[in-house]
């Protein structure tokens, strides 16, 4: 599900959608890593997530994928340390998800009132609750 990119808010990237778009190139998030690329975005993220994604990069299922699209985990976090703004953990939200590891990406979203990218059902099931805390989720810009 696409909707028409909002430029003035910041950006959370669930680990998944960085897979989508630095690794597998997945046609659905070429506009959000062109956005990215050309800084129309504000992507906010943490230690917590850069540390997650390099973690998930080492995937022993992950690995022959990158080598399939001809990428390393230093050029997938080279693009995130580039492109990224790291800013301090967030509180925990109001707004608490079933699944724990998707809670640093919530919170984070809540405190700046980003719009929050992610794949991940229990994220999206929240839709609705985030709302109300100022957050839109949604799988892609």
């Amino acid at each position: 599900m696409s909707t028409d990119p909002d430029f003035s808010a910041p950006v959370v990237l669930d680990t998944n959608v960085v897979l989508d778009a630095f690794v597998f190139s997945d046609p659905a998030a070429m506009s959000l890593k062109q956005a990215l690329a050309s800084n129309q975005l504000q992507w906010l993220a943490t230690k917590a997530m850069r540390d997650e994604l390099a973690r998930v990069l080492a995937y022993p299922k992950i690995l022959p994928r990158m080598a399939f699209y001809k990428v390393t985990a230093a050029h997938v976090l080279a693009q995130f340390d580039g492109q990224a703004t790291l800013v301090d953990s967030a509180p925990r939200a109001s707004a608490v998800c079933k699944d724990p590891d998707d809670q640093k990406f919530i919170d984070l979203a809540v405190l700046h009132k980003a719009v929050l990218l992610s794949k991940d059902k229990a994220v999206l099931c929240m839709r609705k609750r985030l709302v109300g805390l100022e957050v839109k989720a949604q799988v892609a810009i």
